[in-house]
């Protein structure tokens, strides 16, 4: 191979690494938070320290979630979720891998409904799911946003009888992340 084309092949390369590139997202602002509504008590609680990758070349997707990150109304409640459920020095993140399914999510424009399809793991427990999910391109971000429902019994958190009335079965958790360009 000759010099010329040793530089042609190194310039398409490098332009094609460069393409790539642009298709992979990172969040740069975000909240993920969840509500159980119970008879005794509302828990809430607000997280801004999540991490994402989107990588909209190959559709697949990266969440992880510092679990001592949220934050609630009240410092107990963050420390008996931290300490008693979530078991977070044993489990300190959760997270949920896999591929977007749905409207064609290459074309970057407007708002597309796809579906998030993959494994969360949360307390060392792995489940698939199919997370329904809308993407909106805005200038050069990325915006998600979803509301989906958890079980605690699902990732064998374990909520004693005593409290039964304190904790709800079904968590409504919500997502509102905004990405960029990598």
């Amino acid at each position: 191979m000759n010099i010329k084309s040793i530089i042609i092949l190194i310039v398409f390369v490098s332009f094609v690494l460069g393409l790539r590139a642009q298709e992979r997202y990172q969040v740069s602002q975000g909240v993920i938070s969840f509500y159980s509504s119970a008879p005794l008590e509302d828990i809430y609680a607000v997280n801004n320290k999540v991490r994402s990758l989107i990588d909209l070349s190959t559709l697949e997707f990266a969440f992880v979630v510092p679990i001592p990150g949220f934050e609630f109304r009240k410092a107990l409640m963050k420390t008996h979720f931290n300490e008693r459920y979530l078991e977070s020095d044993k489990y300190p993140n959760a997270t949920f891998t896999g591929k977007l399914i749905g409207e064609s999510v290459t074309e970057k424009s407007g708002m597309k409904k796809i579906v998030a399809e993959g494994e969360i793991k949360i307390h060392g427990v792995a489940k698939m799911m199919a997370i329904p999910a809308t993407i909106i391109f805005e200038d050069d971000k990325l915006i998600v946003e979803s509301e989906f429902i958890l079980k605690p019994k699902d990732f064998k958190i374990k909520i004693p009888r005593i409290l039964i009335k304190n904790i709800a079965e079904e968590v409504l958790v919500k997502v509102n992340l905004v990405y960029e360009l990598e």
